[in-house]
């Protein structure tokens, strides 16, 4: 199953879905974006006039926001990509099981090699995605614990009784995203080896 991603989700069927996604995400993120207008307020002392950033009906605009583009999709992309990676780290176990009691009985040709050595390959970049998923998965814990934390008691969050506890919960979200973000590239390094040449080779190191 893993390994058929290249002829499932072709050329084509990729594009439209980055189209639907981008669509969805700035349907999403329109009306937070729409409740913010810039005007212009004149000083009555100085006789001044300077651009503000002003907002309406920010209080409804920002629970829904909450609730919808940083609590339930969120969530639901978590439980997707957590239900992927098991279906995946599964196939392969299966798959790792039929191929050892194929070649136990059978004894490999050069073309069988070949093949057997492609998919090899193919096994490492999703063993490489695997990973990068593991890692997301991991370090978006955080950022959905707080966030829920928000929607379920009031006080926690900025002003309420449990701002300190807000607070604290909010850099260690902020680290774990710049965690994850970091750390691809030291996936990218023991997986591909392309990538491996070209950062060696940009860095000058033999």
């Amino acid at each position: 199953m893993p390994l058929r991603f290249q002829s499932v989700f072709t050329k084509a069927r990729t594009v439209k879905a980055v189209l639907v996604l981008f669509i969805l995400a700035v349907s999403l993120r329109a009306p937070v974006i729409s409740t913010f207008r810039i005007i212009r307020r004149t000083d009555p002392q100085t006789n001044l006039s300077s651009l503000y950033l002003s907002g309406q009906n920010r209080e409804s605009i920002n629970r829904f926001n909450d609730i919808m583009n940083r609590a339930s999709l969120p969530w639901i992309n978590y439980i997707i990509m957590v239900t992927c990676v098991c279906v995946i780290k599964l196939k392969l176990y299966q798959a790792s099981q039929v191929r050892k009691t194929h070649t136990s009985y059978n004894k490999q040709a050069e073309k069988g090699q070949l093949k057997q050595e492609r998919s090899s390959k193919d096994i490492r970049v999703i063993q490489s995605v695997v990973l990068i998923c593991c890692i997301f998965i991991v370090s978006q814990l955080p950022f959905l614990a707080y966030t829920t934390g928000r929607l379920i008691d009031p006080a926690f969050d900025i002003g309420g009784r449990l701002q300190f506890l807000f607070f604290s919960f909010a850099p260690v979200s902020r680290t774990c995203s710049y965690l994850n973000a970091s750390m691809n590239i030291f996936v990218y390094y023991n997986y591909n080896r392309k990538f491996k040449a070209v950062l060696l080779t940009l860095l000058k190191v033999k």
